[in-house]
């Protein structure tokens, strides 16, 4: 049963009549369905007061099984485990993923989303290239769209990391382990994952009492020369840091190899990553890495895109998840 005081969705009707959400979908959709399943999910539509939306069934029928997944940066482990938890749940409710890579540029994320109009896609989940994406045209074609990893509206769905948490229990683990000069290298500032997990690093400081040096935070790129060029920009310092908060897995990556290079290797210099790092040289016990459920972020988002192209047409809302602190066991 939902919730009390919340809408029933395919996903309840589904578990109530034994059956895939796809095959509600198809029920009531006018599609071939035995009778006996015919029978259990309309059974289970009554008991639950489902109605589906008209207009989402009208521009289903127009609409293929297919739905667009746009993320910037298909190189990165992170958004690949995230594309293989909403493969998972559409390839279960029979549905296709376009994979779509937009470099974290709006000109091609925008032809990435002409494109899902154009060919009739069922949705799109999209990890917004910037704040300024653009999804009216999607909308306006009755296309319903889900955030993941940053927002892009109070009127669209979401799911979300804690990133402001994040970035203060990365921070908070460096302060406890007796580092005091804690540098931080986040992404794009205009990125709101960036940005919250550098606020998250400044809330950190300023609850132990440690002063704010704006040397200290540098905003880059999410990939790994943006780590290595900012931790060598760190290093050349004339007080350089005796840590740093990496702000994604491929930042840390860079700025592990940096350190590395100049003979400061963990935990001679402590490090601490948001996200897990795919790939190092160094054993998992010298950095603390704040782990983030990216297949279980893919998995809530795709299970909300077919709420919605099923007929939810409920007010949009937005799921935070929370990552796991792997504390370094080497202190400093």
């Amino acid at each position: 049963m939902p919730p009390k005081g919340t809408m029933a969705t395919i996903y309840d009707v589904a578990r109530a009549a034994g059956v895939s959400p796809a095959t509600v979908s198809r029920v009531f959709n006018g599609a071939s369905v035995s009778d006996e399943k015919v029978a259990a999910v309309r059974h289970a539509a009554g008991q639950l007061k489902f109605t589906p939306n008209r207009t989402a069934r009208t521009l289903r029928r127009q609409s293929s099984e297919v739905i667009a997944l746009v993320i910037p940066d298909i190189e990165n482990p992170y958004f690949t485990e995230m594309a293989r938890g909403v493969e998972d749940v559409a390839s279960e409710a029979g549905y296709s993923v376009v994979l779509c890579n937009s470099d974290a540029q709006l000109e091609k994320e925008a032809t990435y989303l002409r494109i899902a109009v154009a060919e009739h896609m069922s949705g799109v989940i999209l990890a917004a290239a910037s704040d300024h994406s653009e999804i009216a045209e999607l909308t306006a074609a009755g296309r319903p769209v889900v955030a993941v990893d940053r927002s892009i509206g109070d009127d669209v769905d979401g799911v979300v990391m804690a990133n402001r948490d994040a970035g203060r229990a990365a921070t908070v683990n460096l302060i406890e382990a007796g580092y005091r000069r804690i540098a931080h290298i986040a992404g794009p500032e205009h990125i709101e994952t960036a940005a919250d997990r550098a606020d998250g690093w400044r809330r950190a400081l300023a609850d132990h009492g440690l002063a704010y040096d704006s040397s200290l935070l540098r905003f880059s790129t999410f990939r790994v020369d943006g780590g290595r060029a900012v931790m060598e920009e760190l290093l050349a310092l004339p007080e350089p840091p005796d840590a740093v908060v990496a702000g994604n897995n491929l930042i840390g990556v860079g700025a592990i190899q940096v350190l590395t290079e100049h003979g400061l290797t963990p935990p001679s210099v402590g490090v601490a990553v948001i996200g897990s790092l795919p790939f190092t040289t160094l054993s998992p016990s010298v950095v603390t890495v704040v782990r983030l459920p990216a297949r279980h972020m893919g998995v809530t988002a795709a299970r909300m895109l077919l709420e919605r192209i099923g007929g939810d047409d409920q007010p949009a809302r937005t799921v935070v998840l929370r990552g796991e602190m792997q504390a370094a066991s080497v202190a400093r």
